[in-house]
């Protein structure tokens, strides 16, 4: 395996981190102050779009969209350039993905879109996604099941003449209370008498048709984030039948294609939060004295710096041999390695965010250092993706497997 950046990468890694160094961390102190003057935690901050004009300029858009398409500047980047690119904007995760109209949930749900939706679909909704004009949010996670098995959502979609009548509730869907969403794709069951995982099936809806009702805003830690986590009812919501994304039954299958290359994007954005944690956790240690002599000379800070070092070097390797392994052989082939990085990734990344937060004392978990809000947004990845115990079965049931085929070649 080659994991040798192409040239490609190369070009636009140097061009992303001059973007980041030249508007996204200055802009960082703009945002908050932006939010805070607004007094809505739901608030878009003019900043954004200014930094949305500057990445279309320099031509840092789209990047995770794996179809190339010069009309919405989509270079068509494989999942092994795409890599260090995301790691790069998980520097600055509450920014740098939405400047350059890569940040989740969009991105999944562009993705859906382009490989299911129809062709009013992708005129209406994947278009003005793309252009980064509108927000989407995914709705599959209910209050009321263990969502971690999508077979188990009740949300129900009832065929009445040439519409699909909805009824049940959803939450955790995120965007959903961003200002600027617009549409919502909904997973739901259409036939309780088919097979287990024929029995769901998606849907395009409008997030202002009659009968959806956005309850809440879900706080992640005691932190509201600004594209919200919505928990909403769906009642007697009225779609046209042309609302089914593929066809009936295909809901699940659609949710396998959406979440693998999601799953890798949050672990490549991970490994961006851990080394900027890395580089505060180095700069405070070096900046401050305790009896007598700099925290970095302690031996166990210096074991955590060492330790932080070598971990994510590990993992960023097992993160590009993941993206290589999907380019050449596919998701369905690489998925211990997916489920792998989606469990180390983010426990390496807490690990290192919580030695930082050690070292900058009190001020580890205010909102003066952005420590505080990594630890809690990698800790919720944890189960907001599918919780660890999920991919972990998925790892053993392959060791399983592999194992009792070598058994019996025995």
């Amino acid at each position: 395996m080659h994991f040798e950046l192409s040239e490609t990468a190369k070009e636009y890694q140097e061009k992303l981190l001059a973007f980041m160094d030249e508007h996204i961390y200055p802009a960082e102190a703009v945002y908050h102050r932006q939010m805070a003057e607004a007094g809505d935690p739901n608030f878009h901050p003019p900043v954004l779009e200014d930094l949305k004009a500057e990445a279309k300029k320099r031509g840092l858009w789209n990047l995770f969209h794996p179809h190339k398409d010069e009309a919405w500047g989509s270079p068509g980047l494989s999942n092994l350039d795409y890599a260090p690119l995301a790691e790069i904007m998980g520097r600055s995760p509450y920014i740098a993905p939405e400047a350059m109209n890569c940040n989740a949930p969009d991105t999944g749900n562009m993705e859906v879109l382009q490989l299911f939706g129809t062709e009013e679909h992708k005129e209406k909704y994947l278009k003005p996604l793309l252009a980064g004009e509108i927000a989407s949010a995914f709705c599959m996670t209910e209050p009321a099941v263990a969502s971690s098995d999508a077979t188990n959502v009740e949300l129900r979609m009832v065929a009445d003449g040439d519409e699909y009548v909805l009824n049940g509730r959803k939450w955790f869907a995120s965007n959903a209370l961003h200002a600027n969403c617009k549409v919502l794709i909904v997973m739901g069951k259409t036939n309780l008498e088919a097979e287990t995982h024929r029995q769901q099936s998606m849907m395009v809806v409008p997030i202002d048709a009659p009968g959806v009702t956005i309850v809440r805003g879900l706080p992640v830690f005691g932190y509201m984030d600004r594209e919200g986590h919505a928990e909403i009812l769906f009642e007697d919501v009225r779609v046209p039948k042309t609302a089914l994304l593929a066809g009936e039954g295909d809901g699940f299958m659609i949710s396998q294609a959406r979440l693998g290359p999601g799953r890798i994007h949050h672990c490549m954005r991970s490994i961006g939060m851990a080394e900027r944690a890395l580089d505060l956790m180095i700069s405070r240690a070096q900046s401050r004295t305790t009896f007598g002599q700099p925290v970095a000379m302690r031996s166990n800070i210096q074991d955590w710096i060492a330790e932080a070092r070598i971990q994510i070097e590990m993992i960023r390797l097992l993160v590009f041999k993941t993206a290589y392994l999907m380019d050449t052989v596919g998701n369905q082939k690489a998925r211990t390695e997916i489920a792998a990085i989606k469990v180390a990734a983010p426990e390496i990344a807490l690990k290192i965010i919580d030695r930082a937060i050690q070292v900058h004392g009190g001020g580890g978990v205010t909102d003066d250092f952005p420590l505080a809000s990594f630890y809690a947004h990698q800790r919720t990845l944890r189960i907001a993706d599918g919780p660890d115990e999920v991919h972990k079965r998925t790892i053993a049931r392959v060791e399983l497997r592999r194992m009792e085929a070598e058994l019996s070649r025995a």
